[in-house]
């Protein structure tokens, strides 16, 4: 359920009124008109309803979320304000950052300041090569966040699991653990890679024990998704999940 930002506004409704394409559409068609994208390329990457970027309305901000999650070059700022450049610098701070909750333990110490690399899970191979290489994978950003815990990444949330309290566009910042049940804290949060009939997932999820003690059990908190059992040798990776941030932005 991974995959980008949360606003303040629905951009729709403050153009309603004017019956025109809002400067955000405007502002899409340029970026997509700059760099040889097309329409139909841009459709089939942002999973946005063909013919949106047509209507002289504005934009919603779960589309928005979806452009800037398909193309994390473009600087947030530009897009929303118009100040400054298309396409940001690779360490520039993406916006302002705002704590939206935190996954506390009791053993946890914060830090004054860090800055944590945000990770973009469609630029690596996925959550095992990012932890066992973190090295090498080159972040998209990074995020300067006071008085938390330690962290050591962040990644964007997709899919609606873990809604409310977690909405795609979202941003996880998650702490590595060793990858074996027997260190798992029951009904904690986690970000984890596993494999099923070969083939891969990522996902977030609350952690539960499951009756059969060769399993863990997945719980979302969103009530339209069901727990699932999983075997627990097929989780690849682990982290925990200690805080989501949205960023806040005005459109």
């Amino acid at each position: 359920m991974l995959g980008r930002c949360k606003y303040k506004r629905d951009i729709s409704t403050m153009q309603e009124n004017k019956q025109e394409k809002s400067p955000i559409k405007r502002k899409i068609l340029l970026f997509l008109s700059e760099n040889g994208i097309s329409q139909y390329d841009f459709y089939r990457k942002t999973g946005i309803t063909r013919g949106i970027l047509g209507q002289n309305n504005g934009i919603s901000e779960e589309n928005i979320a979806r452009f800037l999650a398909a193309y994390p070059q473009v600087s947030v700022e530009w897009l929303l304000t118009g100040r400054g450049s298309m396409l940001r610098d690779q360490d520039i701070q993406l916006a302002t950052p705002v704590v939206k909750e935190q996954f506390h333990l009791r053993t946890d110490h914060k830090v004054g300041l860090q800055s944590i690399p945000l990770y973009e899970l469609d630029a690596t191979a996925g959550l095992v090569e990012l932890f066992s290489d973190q090295a090498r994978q080159t972040p998209i950003s990074h995020i300067q966040i006071p008085d938390l815990p330690p962290c050591d990444g962040a990644l964007y949330v997709r899919g609606d699991s873990m809604y409310p309290l977690l909405k795609s566009g979202d941003i996880v910042l998650y702490k590595e653990i060793a990858n074996n049940s027997s260190g798992i804290l029951w009904g904690e949060m986690y970000l984890l890679s596993f494999i099923i009939d070969g083939e891969s997932y990522i996902t977030i999820k609350y952690i539960q024990k499951a009756d059969d003690e060769r399993f863990v059990r997945l719980v979302s908190h969103n009530p339209h998704h069901s727990p699932k059992d999983i075997p627990a040798d097929s989780i690849r990776a682990l982290a925990l999940v200690k805080a989501s941030i949205r960023f806040n932005t005005m459109g």
